[in-house]
């Protein structure tokens, strides 16, 4: 019963993340009055302050081995608690403050759960071998995507039984209720004696090869991130598809865990570069294919939302195991440096965020509003010119990794 209890947990914290990083730029702007670029600016300060907690909490968690379960039921609780007030939340009255606020405490608590388990695979596997490591690697990255598709559909669903606010209030409660649950259900798996490595430093994580991986992390998360925070926007503004939205990320997520199992069987074929190889191209296709759709095209952004989202499958599922076998081979603490790890996939975010959205403000975006020519094609260019670039980038990344033996 440990896999199943790791994908519970994985579950709740993907269900977390689907609000964090696609519903909160919409439900800021649209049902709190606050402006894009002010958005990008709290994203950004958030993930100033997870660059000194991530790897603090990294730290934490290799320091006292023993507090694994407490740190277990703490990210929970953090997010049992905040998501209700966040959707809570109403305009005015020091708004932006109680925003950030909420956000700090949801980010921590998401870092801390997400950091304790990437960082304790060697103690969740049944073995720290690389077959083992994979394994373990599929059954998180199947619970992750469970829960994004749950959190997918939860706010258009309870949209269609009559709550209102966009579903957005009762979406933060139901939240709520799934950490719980989860946390419960969950908890034996915490009780496993954890494995620890030798302490980190610059050189360890050079001499393993894990500053590579860590600059593939970032520069890879980068693409995501940018389409992640403009989804939305892109589908009912620029592809005029309002109601869309949801059903899609839905197919997105689906197509990206019907792929992981066939990834993972790939990645111990042919090895886990060359599986990244076969993948990154279906990702940068997916980029190139939406900047040309015609608006009212859901068949077209359908078929792409199934190509990016089976490439997403392996970023999920590769990228994560290649780093926890490095850091097993040289005998490294690994939640130390999953918090770096953990740091550089919200810091893809924040820039994305930083970047884009007070972009797309200057250029007259409106969500949800009649906008004008030049203000879609900004939102075009962002939404699929610039991931498609950065996409190449790391993928020159990835074919410049050492070609390492396959998993047996």
């Amino acid at each position: 019963m440990v896999y199943p209890r790791v994908s519970l947990y994985a579950l709740m914290l993907a269900a977390a993340g689907i609000p964090l990083y696609i519903h909160l730029p919409r439900f800021a702007s649209v049902n709190l009055g606050i402006g894009l670029g002010v958005i990008g600016v709290i994203l950004l300060v958030i993930r100033l302050v997870d660059l000194v907690q991530d790897p603090l909490l990294g730290w934490a968690i290799d320091r006292w081995p023993k507090a694994q379960s407490f740190f277990a039921m703490l990210a929970a609780a953090g997010l049992a608690v905040g998501f209700p007030v966040l959707f809570s939340l109403e305009p005015g009255g020091a708004v932006v403050a109680r925003l950030v606020v909420v956000l700090v405490l949801l980010f921590s608590a998401y870092s801390l759960g997400m950091i304790l388990l990437y960082g304790r695979s060697a103690t969740l596997a049944y073995s720290p071998r690389e077959q083992d490591l994979m394994t373990l690697a599929a059954f998180r990255e199947g619970g992750m995507l469970a829960g994004v598709v749950i959190a997918a559909i939860a706010p258009a669903a309870f949209v269609a039984f009559g709550a209102g606010g966009q579903g957005y209030p009762v979406f933060g409660c139901f939240l709520g209720f799934v950490a719980a649950t989860v946390a419960l259900l969950s908890f034996p798996v915490w009780q496993r004696k954890p494995v620890l490595g030798e302490g980190l430093s610059l050189s360890g994580l050079a001499g393993a090869g894990a500053l590579r991986l860590l600059l593939l992390a970032l520069v890879n998360s980068l693409p995501v991130a940018v389409t992640s925070t403009l989804f939305l926007f892109f589908v009912e503004d620029r592809l005029q598809l309002p109601g869309k939205g949801g059903p899609l990320l839905i197919l997105f997520f689906l197509c990206a865990g019907v792929s992981v199992p066939l990834w993972t069987g790939l990645s111990r074929r042919v090895g886990t570069k060359m599986t990244l190889v076969i993948s990154m191209p279906l990702a940068i296709l997916g980029f190139i294919g939406a900047a040309f759709l015609a608006p009212g095209n859901l068949i077209g952004f359908a078929l792409i939302c199934v190509a990016s989202g089976a490439a997403l499958g392996a970023d999920m599922v590769v990228l994560p195991a290649m780093f926890s076998v490095v850091l097993t081979r040289a005998g490294l603490s690994a939640s130390a440096a999953f918090g770096i790890w953990s740091f550089a996939g919200k810091l893809g975010l924040a820039l994305a965020a930083f970047a884009v959205l007070p972009l797309l403000e200057q250029s007259g975006f409106q969500p949800g509003q009649i906008n004008s020519d030049a203000a879609l094609t900004t939102l075009n260019i962002a939404y699929a010119i610039v991931p498609c670039i950065l996409k190449l980038c790391a993928f020159a990344l990835v074919l410049a990794l050492p070609t390492k033996e396959r998993i047996q």
